[in-house]
């Protein structure tokens, strides 16, 4: 299994810190950086715009895989995106992952004079942004029409460097239109945090949608991003724990906390060996990557203890 990071581009991060985040993984040998694509999720900060900031991604690295933790289709034209991410994907020479999803969070739509509409709406529109964005990046030219989105006779140039089979990323848990669409046009499935009980069940779901479409189930890449808690000591871990706490306002002692956060299966905590052994079993269940959040944009402490005392451990 491999572990990456997931920063939370909306959470205060400045380009100073997005370079040296950038630059450290890479120096660090973490395979990738993700981060979120939202303007903002309760508290209006700093807000770095998420294709800029993969620009600099493209040339601050040479090896990371780079990419968001999602877009939604909400936010922007599936052209503006699909023109974008081909650029992208050249620049980085095909180590930029498109990750679309539906939209989640309406306070940052209703500030921003967005649509939000029904669940229902949203992932229509996500599939047929989709459906658009494969349509600009295959041999061209060629006309679309949806119920959302039209195309006529677009050649979209430059092509990413894969063309159509270019790295898509599909974020999402629900059975019933998300891991089909992901089964469907994804080369990588990304879910929220779950309990390995709860992911196990999600795996043999989208197994089971593989072979029914004759897709190989091997070709679906797994991931998860997932709230993490984890370090070498009780001390760290307590002391990370509380500066978790302080960002949400929390009470209560550091181990109250962490049994509040993991019992919900939103955060993964524990010392280094314990959380070797749940990755081990998440890697059994067919994971193949884990993107931890990291908060702390001060510090490179935790991305240093992922890469040099974790990973080695789930490799």
């Amino acid at each position: 299994m491999r572990i990456g990071l997931m920063i939370e581009g909306q959470a205060g991060l400045t380009w100073e810190r997005w370079r040296q985040i950038l630059r450290t993984a890479e120096a660090l040998g973490i395979p990738s950086v993700f981060r979120s694509d939202h303007y903002h999720t309760g508290r209006q900060t700093n807000a770095l715009e998420a294709y800029l900031s993969f620009v600099m991604a493209a040339e601050e690295t040479s090896t990371i895989r780079f990419g968001s933790l999602v877009t939604p289709m909400t936010f922007r034209s599936p052209v503006d995106v699909g023109r974008m991410a081909a650029q992208i994907s050249q620049l980085s020479r095909g180590r930029f992952v498109l990750g679309l999803g539906a939209g989640d969070i309406p306070a940052e739509h209703e500030t921003y004079g967005l649509d939000f509409p029904s669940v229902r709406e949203r992932i229509d529109r996500l599939e047929e942004g989709i459906q658009v964005i494969r349509t600009l990046w295959g041999k061209g030219p060629e006309s679309y029409e949806g119920k959302y989105y039209k195309l006529h006779e677009v050649d979209c140039l430059p092509k990413p460097t894969e063309g159509v089979d270019s790295p898509l990323l599909i974020g999402g848990n629900g059975e019933k239109r998300m891991l089909p669409m992901a089964v469907k046009y994804a080369s990588e499935w990304n879910c929220m945090p779950l309990p390995i009980d709860v992911y196990v069940k999600k795996a043999q779901v989208v197994n089971r949608l593989c072979d029914e479409s004759g897709r190989d189930p091997g070709g679906l890449q797994r991931s998860m991003m997932s709230f993490g808690l984890v370090a070498h000591d009780q001390h760290m871990l307590d002391r990370i724990t509380r500066r978790q706490m302080q960002g949400y306002g929390a009470t209560g002692t550091p181990a109250e906390f962490r049994e509040r956060v993991s019992s919900r299966g939103h955060f993964i905590c524990g010392l280094t060996n314990e959380v070797a052994d749940l990755l081990h079993q998440y890697a059994e269940a067919g994971l193949d990557e884990i993107e931890f959040e990291q908060f702390n944009f001060d510090s490179d402490e935790i991305p240093a203890y992922l890469a040099q005392e974790l990973a080695p451990l789930v490799a």
